[in-house]
């Protein structure tokens, strides 16, 4: 889809700190992180909630949020991490993505507001780096 901002991100057409490409899914920094280094994990092909995702894809999807979740603590030192995906309703993209937060205990982190910041020059390739080397061990 030529007008969704990850279709065009997946294509090449966009920038992204990319973490993960895999034949059918990639991994980039959400350009407003709640922490540095939150993730979003889309699905190649275009689909807009998790109702949507074919059967045959769940469980590589599932697979990789998994190990996303370890970068995060493995890569950055979070000591856990939240993830969540919206379907339709505050999903401010209608590309089915999932978010892996990176958390640490005493974070200001409170139910379902998610406070946003920003990376500095150069500071989101860096934070990609590092979880693109968790990834990789």
């Amino acid at each position: 889809m030529t007008d969704c901002v990850f279709c065009t991100i997946i294509a090449g057409d966009a920038e992204a700190d990319v973490v993960l490409d895999e034949p059918h899914l990639v991994a980039f920094l959400d350009r407003r992180p709640v922490f540095k280094g939150h993730v979003l994990l889309v699905p190649r092909e275009h689909h807009v909630t998790l109702p949507d995702l074919p059967a045959d894809q769940r469980d590589g999807f599932l697979a990789a949020a998994q190990r996303l979740a370890a970068a995060v603590v493995d890569g950055l030192g979070a000591q856990g991490s939240f993830v969540a995906m919206n379907n339709v309703v505050s999903q401010s993209v209608p590309h089915l993505h999932l978010h892996v937060v990176p958390r640490t205990k005493g974070d200001g982190l409170r139910g379902f507001f998610w406070p946003r910041r920003t990376y500095d020059d150069g500071e989101s390739a860096e934070y990609a780096a590092r979880l693109r080397a968790a990834l990789g061990s």
